[in-house]
């Protein structure tokens, strides 16, 4: 057992239970950095990211926090665009070389991307409390847009594992109105689906560490738990502006 990894699924987990935002936009730069090769640390990212989802769609699921129908139309853009992805870079580097380079690139972009998305819906929500265009309309209306939106995303996950649940939450606050609840279910619901799906093609590659899997999951699960308790008690904005800073500063350092 590898002490460090544990401390690190603790600390990711307590952060995620905290806040609800950081996991894998912390989890996969940091395994990047302690010198895992990228291609498998978004591999053993999505596959443990996958283990850890499952429970947050099963408890939304019996919430009935879940809005199934627009999880669909996201999943039916996402799955496919995030299939792509892996197999796409795969590709590049069986033919070219240099994917590691490629995925270290877009996770630094991606990583900057993040956290100005969530300032900008931050500050566009103080200042526009009531509905937008987009959420007054219906969700048969959104239906080509939702998918259309979760193929763009999806592609972003499939090549850095990151964004399934961050970006597409975003993408759920500004196009629809719902409850938070029902933002988080859908987003988790949605989230474990589509990771699940990158995961599956890259265990079918063989880039995914195992090891590195169980021993996150080792720390993180007690932190998550940890980080529940304590949510209710610390002021989560100061925390997520803080994660958010540290998102940005690593995405610099990738690029």
């Amino acid at each position: 057992m590898d002490l460090q990894l544990i401390i690190i699924g603790l600390f990711v987990g307590f952060l995620v239970g905290l806040t609800g935002v950081g996991g894998a936009a912390l989890l996969t730069p940091i395994l990047v950095m302690l010198g895992v090769q990228p291609t498998i640390a978004v591999g053993t990212d999505l596959v443990y990211n996958s283990i850890t989802k499952v429970f947050g769609a099963l408890q939304h699921w019996r919430q009935r926090t879940v809005n199934l129908r627009v999880a669909m139309y996201f999943a039916i853009g996402s799955v496919p665009s995030a299939i792509l992805a892996v197999n796409c870079i795969q590709w590049i580097e069986l033919v070219y070389g240099g994917a590691d380079l490629i995925i270290k690139k877009v996770l630094g972009f991606a990583l900057i991307l993040i956290p100005i998305a969530m300032i900008v819906k931050t500050i566009q929500d103080r200042r526009e409390p009531h509905p937008n265009r987009w959420q007054q309309l219906s969700i048969s209306e959104k239906k080509k847009i939702t998918i259309t939106i979760g193929a763009a995303l999806g592609f972003i996950v499939g090549l850095t594992s990151i964004g399934s649940g961050s970006l597409f939450a975003l993408a759920l606050m500004y196009f629809f109105q719902m409850s938070g609840k029902e933002v988080v279910g859908t987003d988790i619901a949605h989230a474990f689906v589509l990771v699940t799906a990158a995961g599956l093609v890259h265990m079918s590659y063989g880039t995914v560490d195992y090891p590195i899997v169980f021993q996150l999951l080792a720390g993180s699960i007690p932190g998550v738990f940890m980080g529940s308790i304590l949510a209710t008690r610390v002021p989560t904005f100061i925390l997520r502006f803080a994660i958010s800073t540290i998102i940005f500063y690593t995405g610099l350092k990738l690029l």
